[in-house]
């Protein structure tokens, strides 16, 4: 069975103020290109079909011609919420959706009933796990400690024994989205930290034949059997050295698996150029760059006169303008930003207590304001999942 593994579409958002809903549908073009072409027996979409739990109405259009053009060449859609998506609204007429072969799996407690889909070797059972928020479905799994590790195993859990249910041989691919040990993260991922942890062990996904992972927005090989399939377009800066595609994975009559990738069409290059502004304007190296969309770090030492506007004449598609002079980090004058820049809520938060009061905090009062983290954040989900 070949299968075409792709996650974290981000309907309606935006790439700093350029509106990628353009590049977003021609992505879905060539989706359903890939899929007639390619002679593809079944399309999995990993979470994160939505930028936000209620997006705006052009994207649930595209999402909609998505789901239309997917139906109309009569190749079955497995597809998952991720933590940006609403899981409630996603799943609006699935029931009815699924008569037309494309299977939206939403709801956490139906982790353990798959998709059934055949080919001249027999069943392959396809598991949809959609983003599984500890605070939220921990009593459904009957765990003790909400954490992503202790939810997504027991999910697994279920998994593993429905398919010890099926006829020997049954194949079987899951959908998850999630933070995995190993995958390598931008700056365009929503944090899912739970109690100082984001990342579960890859070994969770043991007993199947196939992880198809969403989440993280590189394309990367966890193991031969896990994979993230990365976002089909770049949604930061941090994503210029990533090369945008999808998995194209073979099974065979074993559950062996064989994976190409199968690269998306980007509407520009991304680049980043770093260094005092007159080199920057002067630069001979930097001539491809005049066509990309640019993030252009400025290191002067004192911020130069109307940077963004000279940029532009020599970069015109130049999106975001940094200033970080080149200054050690003990300089009075280095900026709060750039104190804080890589530092976690709980790390700037055991700082202050630290200079508040002379001395870090203890291991109890460590956990007292993680614990304070995770219900902030938990609270922001519930609110945002009852909108």
């Amino acid at each position: 069975m070949r299968l075409l593994h792709t996650s974290d579409w981000h309907l309606g958002r935006a790439f700093h103020r350029v509106n990628m809903l353009g590049a977003q549908a021609e992505f879905i073009g060539h989706l359903v290109t890939t899929v007639r072409e390619r002679g593809v027996d079944a399309v999995v979409v990993s979470g994160d079909v939505y930028d936000r739990a209620v997006p705006p109405l052009a994207a649930v259009e595209l999402f909609d011609d998505a789901l239309h053009r997917l139906a109309d060449l009569g190749v079955p859609t497995v597809m998952i919420s991720g933590n940006h998506d609403s899981a409630r609204r996603l799943g609006v007429g699935a029931g009815l959706i699924g008569r037309a072969g494309i299977h939206l799996r939403t709801e956490p407690a139906a982790c353990g009933t798959p998709v059934v889909l055949g080919d001249a070797h027999g069943d392959v059972a396809f598991y949809g796990l959609p983003y599984l928020e500890p605070a939220l479905v921990k009593d459904e799994f009957g765990v003790e400690k909400a954490g992503h590790e202790a939810v997504l195993a027991a999910a697994m859990d279920r998994v593993r024994a429905d398919l010890a249910t099926r006829a020997r041989g049954t194949r079987s691919v899951v959908l998850a989205h999630a933070f995995v040990t190993g995958g390598e993260v931008s700056d365009s991922e929503r944090d899912i930290t739970v109690g100082g942890v984001a990342a579960v062990p890859a070994g969770v996904f043991d007993g199947v034949d196939y992880a198809a992972l969403g989440h993280l927005h590189g394309s990367q090989t966890i193991t031969e059997r896990v994979r993230y399939s990365g976002s089909p377009l770049p949604y930061s800066f941090s994503e210029t050295d990533h090369r945008k595609s999808m998995w194209l994975v073979d099974l065979d009559a074993e559950g062996a698996v064989t994976a190409e990738r199968v690269d998306c069409p980007v509407p520009r290059a991304l680049a980043r150029i770093r260094g005092p502004l007159e080199e920057l304007l002067a630069d001979p190296g930097l001539v491809a760059q005049e066509e990309a969309w640019v993030e252009a770090t400025v290191t002067d030492p004192v911020r130069p006169a109307e940077p963004m506007a000279r940029l532009c004449e020599r970069f015109p598609h130049t999106l975001s303008l940094v200033f970080d002079p080149e200054r050690t980090p003990d300089d009075p004058d280095v900026s709060y930003a750039r104190r804080l820049a890589g530092r976690s809520d709980q790390e700037i938060a055991e700082d202050f207590v630290a200079h508040v009061r002379g001395a870090g905090p203890d291991e109890r009062e460590q956990a007292v304001l993680r614990d304070a983290f995770d219900a902030a954040r938990a609270d922001e989900v519930v609110r945002e999942v009852a909108r």
